[in-house]
């Protein structure tokens, strides 16, 4: 029988985590998505506010799951964390992004719920998670340099406008074969996902089913790059913004696929299968969605104008590699910071313009760097403390 003060304190638990989804909808996943869109006025701020806080909260729904299981179970070894330890690292995480979100500085959500995890998480008495701090690591180091220079590439390649009616359908290709082969929960089994290629596959039963996957992927990558040179060819401006848009859309919906986890993960183990875990995705999405309308559109500018000067193509430039990045990273279940990954991305893109033309704030990038450092360091060690702190006045040892 749930006893009073446990029923409370799980209440405050969900609050901390409707705290957090609250701030990651305002700083990072309702922020980022539409901000290169925003940045080439193909879209303005408050309705790219609006977009990605309906667009965030479907991809926390259908694409979550992974990434919450990941933050609730995996970050730490040896210990399962308590109400208080949830309570304590998620109201500290979410206080270090809600002072990135109000002073303009993006704070990698990723890093600060990582680090407030796996800070309360050793204060309880856990240990390590060593395998998969390394593969965490490994993505968060690569996640600068694949993404900025993606960005650079494709956007250095998009200078000459008489290459959009090849390059744009071909980068289009390229996006339709990734979305092809995302999972989604719809198309799969209950609880399992599955993608449009593998669904489309099983119309053709008479080929291998590595060959009709192929050649289902092939047939939808073709499918969006005839769309996309259709609209390039007839009004190339106009096909230029709306593949930006439709780019921004992905983004959005991958974001909330990947950041929703960093809320409602450290959830996950204390309603154990009470509840079941679409329902905890849902309220997250909810509070995803909530940011995103109440709080994006401050960071949306920063995002769009502080660090670089884009335009059209510089931000299709960004915006391809910011989503095969946030798939992958939902695909192996890793958190990753959306921040981190679209200011990569505006960076690369923006030095592909030619000295001076892309206008990259190098103050504002190191400063930026050192605020995703600094945030991970003081969130473990903020989070480890105050636990120690609340065990000691609560006496819970």
């Amino acid at each position: 029988m749930v006893t009073v003060a446990a029923a409370a304190t799980l209440l405050v638990a969900a609050f901390a985590s409707m705290f957090m989804a609250w701030t990651i909808g305002a700083g990072s996943s309702g922020s980022t998505p539409f901000a290169p869109a925003v940045g080439a006025n193909a879209i303005p701020v408050m309705r790219a506010g609006f977009y990605v806080g309906i667009l965030g909260f479907a991809g926390a729904v259908l694409q979550g799951a992974n990434v919450s299981q990941t933050v609730g179970a995996g970050l730490v070894a040896g210990a399962t964390l308590t109400s208080v330890a949830v309570i304590v690292a998620l109201l500290t995480a979410a206080t270090l992004v809600a002072i990135g979100v109000f002073t303009g500085y993006p704070i990698a959500t990723a890093f600060t719920v990582t680090g407030a995890v796996v800070g309360t998480g050793l204060a309880m008495g856990g240990d390590p998670a060593w395998g998969k701090y390394t593969q965490i690591a490994v993505l968060w180091v690569l996640v600068p340099f694949v993404g900025g220079f993606t960005s650079f590439g494709t956007a250095y390649a998009l200078r000459e406008v008489d290459r959009d009616a090849i390059l744009v359908p071909a980068l289009a290709a390229l996006v339709g074969a990734l979305v092809a082969n995302v999972n989604f929960v719809l198309l799969g089994p209950p609880d399992v996902g599955q993608s449009l290629a593998t669904t489309l596959a099983k119309t053709l039963p008479s080929l291998p089913r590595t060959a009709a996957t192929v050649g289902a992927t092939a047939l939808v990558a073709l499918g969006v790059a005839a769309v996309v040179r259709w609209d390039v060819t007839r009004n190339n401006d106009a096909g230029n913004r709306h593949f930006l848009l439709a780019l921004g859309a992905l983004v959005a919906f991958s974001a909330g696929g990947s950041q929703v986890g960093l809320a409602v993960g450290p959830l996950l183990p204390l309603v154990g299968d009470s509840v079941p875990t679409t329902y905890v995705l849902v309220g997250g999405g909810l509070g995803l969605l909530v940011g995103s309308w109440t709080g994006a559109p401050r960071m949306i500018k920063a995002l769009a104008q502080d660090y670089s000067s884009l335009g059209p193509r510089r931000s299709i430039a960004a915006l391809i590699p910011s989503f095969a990045i946030a798939q992958a990273a939902v695909f192996f279940g890793v958190p990753v910071s959306f921040n981190e990954i679209i200011v990569s991305a505006i960076v690369g893109g923006g030095y592909a313009g030619g000295a001076g033309a892309g206008g990259v704030s190098r103050e504002k990038m190191l400063k930026t760097v050192g605020a995703w450092v600094g945030s991970l360091a003081v969130a473990l060690a903020a989070s480890y403390a105050l636990f120690h702190a609340a065990d000691v006045a609560l006496g819970l040892t």
